[in-house]
């Protein structure tokens, strides 16, 4: 049988996740998350199906929907707190530190759920460069999978959505980027499942190649 074709992207800005995408945070969100399902009465299992991807207080109204909204800021309000103080175990995915490096001269931007001092916590104890541009929590009026973190990431770059390519490992991180109308490299196993148009277990597999007219192409090995 012939080799089956290595999946090229060609972009020209890129725009990237960064918990469990560039981060690895899993041991602080588990242990963050699982404290407050039980304190609510919720499967804790079940409930970290939820939680990524999402600014907490839009996993809250998943996870009690019938709770006022103002209650879930509140509660949003406290757990960021605990993330930020919380850094134990946060660590970079296998391949980002090549990859950041990679990327530096690059239109790139951060596009995460986190507010601004959780983010540059998580990259601080990863010992990754914060890209200059980057959109946080208070940036933005609505949670992914909403799109509008993506688009504001696209236009402060100066580039189109469709010119762009989103780095995400979650559901509600690719809905939002396919939403904002993007290709996405999906990054780890929980992405898997969303058939991104290109898949990697982490960032040592894949290349980035800078071409001189200004386009970037994303490939696998």
């Amino acid at each position: 049988m012939p080799a089956t074709p290595t999946p090229v992207l060609t972009a020209r800005a890129l725009l990237l996740d960064m918990d469990g995408t560039i981060v690895n945070s899993d041991a602080v969100v588990e242990r963050v998350w699982r404290t407050w399902a039980v304190e609510h009465g919720l499967d804790a299992d079940e409930a970290l199906k939820v939680v990524h991807g999402r600014q907490g207080y839009a996993t809250m109204a998943a996870l009690l929907p019938d709770r006022p909204m103002e209650q879930n800021h509140a509660d949003n309000r406290v757990l960021l707190a605990q993330e930020t103080a919380d850094t134990e175990g946060v660590i970079p995915v296998t391949g980002a530190p090549a990859f950041m490096a990679a990327v530096a001269g690059l239109p790139h931007a951060l596009v995460t759920s986190a507010d601004l001092p959780l983010a540059t916590a998580r990259m601080n104890a990863a010992v990754l460069p914060m890209p200059q541009v980057r959109v946080t929590a208070e940036c933005v009026g609505a949670s992914k999978p909403d799109p509008e973190g993506f688009l504001k990431g696209a236009a402060e770059l100066g580039f189109a959505p469709e010119e762009c390519v989103a780095f995400e490992d979650s559901e509600a991180g690719i809905t939002a980027a396919r939403a904002a109308g993007m290709r996405v490299v999906g990054v780890g196993p929980r992405a898997a499942v969303m058939t991104p148009d290109i898949h990697v277990p982490d960032l040592t597999h894949l290349t980035v190649t800078a071409h001189r007219d200004g386009t970037i192409a994303l490939s696998t090995p």
